[in-house]
């Protein structure tokens, strides 16, 4: 992959006959913190699907290099998880073990220290006993990020982390975010805060079914793209014929 971590070539990903992301190139290197950002109903999180292995290609490719496919994390967004699963805030965040301990293999000594540090890093040092229906939206998100912490994955892939929490949790979390860049881990993340993309994120991809443009926040983000993502998402068609790629 000519030193890419993650490349789409001509990539077009699709639920039956609906193409929810159509003919979109991008590549990142190794060690990237990106943020996808666009328009509701954009393919965002179905091309965080597709990197996480969840949707094939219809067509193009999409290419993952094979330490980081080997090594994948991925948090949807919290309103996949159910408040009212009667488990622990300990035993939600071993789960992030489990490629190591197996389905059924019990947390050892170092795990358990792990699963320790972990809710230490993201703010809940001695909730490990609290049970999950007990914890705020944010707390919550935290314990989800502390499971992830646990994985030690290469590729971390994250579907709006830091939607329905607070100021106060949303910058302890992107901190975890930035430790993970600074570890040279490759961070995908589903946002819709523009402000915390321009502050916080090296790198963007603007979406709209297609790429708009990819960059840098401040030459993605400006009102000349925005402006056209709203438009390419608003004149979509759901039940178009087949696209082609435009100058085909």
């Amino acid at each position: 992959m000519t030193g890419s971590a993650v490349r789409g070539v001509d990539l077009t990903l699709c639920y039956g006959e609906r193409a929810a992301v159509h003919h979109l190139d991008f590549e990142w290197p190794a060690g990237t913190l990106t943020a996808i950002v666009g328009p509701n109903g954009a393919g965002k999180s179905t091309l965080l699907n597709a990197l996480a292995g969840l949707l094939a290609p219809r067509t193009g490719r999409l290419e993952v290099d094979a330490e980081l496919a080997r090594s994948v994390a991925y948090l949807p967004q919290q309103s996949a998880l159910s408040a009212d699963v009667p488990v622990t805030v300990e035993d939600l965040v071993a789960l992030g073990a489990w490629s190591r301990t197996g389905p059924f293999g019990a947390v050892g000594t170092h795990e358990s220290a792990a699963v320790r540090e972990a809710l230490r890093r993201v703010g809940l040092h001695g909730f490990e006993r609290r049970l999950l229906a007990t914890l705020s939206a944010g707390q919550r998100q935290r314990a989800l990020f502390a499971r992830v912490l646990l994985e030690d994955a290469r590729l971390i892939l994250l579907d709006e982390p830091f939607n329905a929490v607070d100021a106060r949790t949303t910058a302890d979390l992107l901190q975890v975010l930035k430790d993970w860049h600074a570890e040279r881990r490759t961070v995908v993340a589903v946002l819709h805060d523009l402000e915390l993309v321009r502050e916080s994120f090296p790198d963007a991809l603007l979406l709209a079914r297609g790429g708009v443009a990819a960059g840098p926040p401040a030459e993605v983000l400006t009102a000349g793209n925005l402006r056209r993502a709203r438009a390419l998402a608003e004149a979509w068609v759901d039940d178009a014929a087949w696209c082609l790629r435009e100058g085909r």
